[in-house]
């Protein structure tokens, strides 16, 4: 099992903050952190039946604070999640990951989503009404663009003529879905993605999953899947229990949260604490599984 947690939502408030996060989580055994990708916020307010911090920001922007933590740190590794892809060029995004990669000597997951928020991608130039569509091509894209120097595709959303890096990755990057859990979105899970970040009650239907990854080709043991827990005020037995049906489900990675209320000192804490509880009651990832994602 591997240990994640995530910064919180609303962005620290400047560089000494970040990098003392990102180095206690790396010196208390964490394996990954994570950032929201959203990239402009909205006034409290705009959308009474969505949590507040979803929306108002400010975030930080995830290649710019892992390319600067790439620097502070070792061993941790960094993920996207999400990154809103559809709303974004997908050549930049492209190149702003290659570079994180190189970086950070290859410690860099690249997790994405399509998001609910309608002006975010008006602000940004992009069409959301095709976001599903987008995104499996600018995965395709991705991928070339990664292992190809020069790239010539041309698409429903995409014209590229014998353009590209002009190098390829030295390792391939792990491109994550963050999904909840419709039909037709764990189908494209099954077939496009290197990893599945949960979203919502997902237990029930992990076993439908997998299955649609067998019907894709792929074996479910070798595919990793990320959930998230709560330190909440349940304490350490209910931590451990979380995490052993995560586990006993086939979930590989766990990404500790702390409840909205904390301070991000207190969250700190608290998603340190819960760790420390869990981690003796899951088992470790053997070496080689589910590994080169996270």
């Amino acid at each position: 099992m591997q240990f994640g947690a995530g910064f919180p939502l609303q962005a620290l408030p400047g560089a000494a903050a970040i990098r003392d996060y990102a180095v206690a989580l790396e010196q208390a055994g964490f394996d990954f952190t994570s950032t929201a990708g959203h990239t402009l916020g909205q006034p409290a307010g705009t959308y009474p039946d969505r949590a507040t911090p979803q929306y108002t920001g400010p975030f930080n922007d995830p290649f710019v604070t892992f390319a600067y933590l790439a620097g502070v740190t070792s061993r941790i590794r960094f993920m996207s999640a999400i990154l809103v892809l559809p709303a974004l060029p997908t050549g930049l995004v492209a190149k702003q990951a290659a570079e994180l990669s190189l970086i950070s000597g290859g410690r860099f997951d690249l997790g994405v989503g399509v998001s609910w928020n309608a002006a975010e991608y008006r602000a940004l130039g992009m069409d959301m009404r095709t976001r599903g569509a987008r995104l499996e091509e600018q995965v395709a894209l991705l991928r070339r663009l990664w292992s190809e120097p020069y790239v010539t595709f041309k698409g429903r959303f995409h014209d590229f003529d014998n353009i590209g890096l002009a190098r390829a990755v030295a390792a391939p990057i792990p491109i994550w879905f963050g999904t909840g859990t419709d039909e037709h979105v764990l189908r494209r899970v099954a077939r496009l993605a290197d990893g599945w970040m949960t979203i919502g009650d997902f237990l029930p239907h992990v076993a439908r999953f997998q299955q649609h990854l067998r019907d894709a080709g792929r074996d479910p043991a070798e595919f990793p899947i990320r959930g998230s827990l709560v330190a909440g005020d349940g304490g350490p037995e209910a931590w451990r229990k979380t995490a052993r049906d995560y586990q006993a489900a086939g979930v590989t990675h766990i990404t500790i949260g702390a409840p909205p209320t904390l301070t991000p000192e207190q969250a700190l804490d608290r998603v340190i604490e819960a760790r420390a509880a869990i981690s003796g009651s899951a088992r470790a990832l053997p070496p080689g599984q589910a590994q080169g994602r996270l």
